[in-house]
Parts: C-alpha cells; structure tokens; sequence
C-alpha cells in the first residue's frame, strides 16, 4: 500500500510473528496540537517481535501519532498482543487505530475535525461478555465523553457517558486507567470539572459509577489505581 511503508529486518511472515514491544518513531512537527505539552508527535510505529525482528510502519504526511506510547493488549484472546494508537489527521482529528505485525488491523472514525484528540483509558473485558472493549475519552477538555468499543476485528462502538476526563491541555501524560479490585475491572477518571476522581463500571447497558474520596493529583490516581 502506498501509504504504509513496512521494513523488515529478516525476512519471513509477518503474519507468523508475535509482539513483544512497540514504541514511536520519526519525531515530526508536521501536526502542531501540541496538546501532549509540546509540538513534536510521531510519524511511525516500530514493532519487536520474539524473534527480534524489526517492523517499521510509516504514516502518510498528513497522518501522525499523536500519543504518548503504543499500548499493547491481547484483544481477540489468541495469546498475542496488538497495538493500540492514537492517530491524529490533518483535517479531521484523532482517531483510535489498532495495530499488529501485518499493519494497521482497524479504526474507528475520525472525531472530524483538526486539533480534536482522545485520551485512551485502557482495554479490558468491562462488561463479562468475553469480548474486549476499548475506553478512551473522546475530547477530554471540550466533549469530556467516554466511549467503549468492543473489539472483533473491527471496532464496535457499545456504550457512552459524558461529563469525564482523563488529561488536561499541556500534561505529558494521561491521568487515571482500568484497575480490578476484585469484582471486574473498573475504569479510573476524573470528573469533568476535575472536582474528584471516580470509579466506572459499563456492564454493557450503562456506567455506574463510585466516587473516591481524594483529590485529582497524580497520587491519588496512582492510590485509585491500586485498589
């Protein structure tokens, strides 16, 4: 394909291969958000595998990764991972887009329009379905909406609440994530106004949600997440 460049460093199926790291690569200031505290975003994907090869997996120029680093998750339950990203488009936003050793798998839509983000929460099984979902906070400093998308090869979008955020305009970092005290995981966010942190739970129908008592610092995340 035109658009994605991938280098292998030995040559066999990309396919037959399994993750065991990822990160950015070709820091680019071709998108200037600067939402994440400074103006340089990423312009491709390297993925290790186990047999320690080298995939290398290049944007177009009107594309970038505008995230912090790639988060790998077994998603379809076959014992290896994918990736998870955020891409950001030129005109049209951010976009949850997943990864594997053969390229770009599935995304969702844009949001629509530019300088427009979201703040991934994590993936877990929210709902006890058997099927992983995906939260991340669409907007978390305009829209502040959480939305949940079961993954099967392609994403589903299954659920929404608004009135929550996980990241404010220049932190280099994303505040809150899943935890399971015990009784299925949890997501951890803040508030809307950043009032307090909050514990969700989506059962598939909806979010119920446990408010912590403790302030937003990243202390408290940390004491959240960690039951």
């Amino acid at each position: 394909m035109r658009w994605l460049a991938v280098l292998l460093a030995l040559a066999a199926p990309a396919s037959a291969q399994t993750i065991a790291e990822a990160r950015y690569d070709d820091p680019t200031t071709r998108y200037a958000h600067g939402v994440l505290g400074d103006a340089v975003e990423w312009g491709a994907l390297v993925l290790t595998t186990t047999e320690g090869r080298r995939l290398k997996f290049v944007l177009p120029g009107e594309r970038v990764f505008e995230d912090l680093e790639p988060r790998l998750a077994d998603l379809d339950g076959d014992g290896a991972p994918e990736v998870i990203t955020v891409e950001a488009h030129q005109n049209l936003g951010a976009r949850l887009a997943i990864y594997g050793t053969d390229g770009l798998i599935t995304a969702n839509d844009w949001i629509g329009r530019r300088n427009r983000w979201l703040a991934p929460i994590g993936a877990a099984d929210f709902d006890g379905d058997g099927t992983t979902e995906i939260a991340y906070v669409d907007r978390p400093h305009l829209a502040k909406t959480i939305r949940v998308f079961a993954y099967e090869g392609v994403l589903t979008e299954v659920g929404q609440i608004a009135g929550y955020s996980n990241h404010r305009i220049g932190e280099d970092f994303i505040s809150g994530g899943v935890r399971d005290c015990g009784q299925g995981p949890e997501m951890i966010v803040a508030r809307g106004n950043w009032s307090g942190i909050v514990a969700l739970r989506f059962d598939g129908a909806g979010f119920s949600e446990t408010r912590l008592d403790s302030g937003v610092s990243q202390a408290a995340f940390a004491q959240a997440l960690n039951c």
